[in-house]
């Protein structure tokens, strides 16, 4: 980790030293780091609003941006995003330097400002998010593999919902035991599912008490190519044999990756 970023993060640690406000979720030399932040907004009738921000500095922040995460209970999903896009947003205006705490100083002075945006109907170009958020990465793909859902309908439910917010088209896959995620979208949007995926309690473990989600993998993220197929939507399938998934596999272009990754599963 380069030095700035390690003085970056002692510092917020010692900014944010209050009960709770700050946690690091997992480093490493390969991801980068992710941490979480707890603070307050302003929001739109001078109370407080809390705020939950995962930042996922990957290894070669700042020349890149991080992964952010928004969450907060008074606020609907909707308007996490569109914190979330403003943020990256700011971001841009702010690489190659240290940014994560001008960041969370800059969304407690402006969410009042961002969470009025959709009520004035303002056509003014400060109100419109920008389309580079998506750093020209264009549109990915990406194959989870989870290892079991206890509580299965909750489960999908919420990762049809968190698809949804963040715009992400592809399919959830059940055939016998194997579960697959298959998401494509904006880069940035698949890492916050991501990280949503990690730090939220989506399931329940043996005991019945809500848990996090420990044993997903990421078997594959790539950019689309011209040979993958566009997906419209997001949906859920069941398959009863191993045939009718590979032709979903091959339907979408996606050959190779079911030989490589899928039937690796099943061996």
């Amino acid at each position: 980790m380069a030095e700035p970023v390690q003085e970056e993060l002692s510092a917020l640690a010692a900014i944010f030293c209050g009960p709770h406000e700050w946690e690091v979720l997992s480093r490493s030399e390969t991801d980068g780091t992710v941490f979480r932040i707890h603070t307050k907004a302003e929001g739109f009738t001078d109370a407080d609003i809390p705020l939950e921000l995962v930042f996922h500095l990957p290894v070669n922040y700042p020349s890149c941006l991080p992964g952010i995460s928004v969450n907060s209970e008074q606020l609907t999903r909707a308007q996490c995003v569109t914190v979330k896009e403003k943020l990256l947003e700011q971001a841009e205006s702010l690489l190659s330097e240290p940014m994560v705490h001008e960041l969370v100083l800059w969304i407690q002075q402006n969410l009042r400002h961002i969470l009025n945006q959709p009520e004035t109907g303002s056509g003014n170009a400060e109100c419109t998010f920008s389309t580079s958020t998506t750093v020209d990465d264009g549109l990915w793909i990406t194959l989870l593999h989870l290892d079991h859902m206890r509580a299965k309908t909750k489960y999908v439910k919420t990762v049809e919902k968190w698809a949804s917010d963040l715009r992400l088209t592809g399919r959830l896959m059940f055939m016998g035991k194997m579960i697959l995620i298959l998401l494509q979208g904006d880069r940035n949007n698949l890492k916050e599912y991501l990280i949503l995926q990690k730090t939220s309690k989506v399931d329940v473990d043996s005991s019945g008490k809500k848990c996090k989600e420990k044993m997903m993998s990421v078997l594959f993220e790539t950019k689309v190519q011209t040979e993958h197929k566009r997906f419209l939507a997001f949906e859920v399938k069941e398959y009863s044999a191993l045939d009718e998934l590979q032709k979903e596999f091959e339907a979408a272009g996606l050959k190779k990756l079911f030989s490589e990754f899928v039937l690796a599963l099943v061996k």
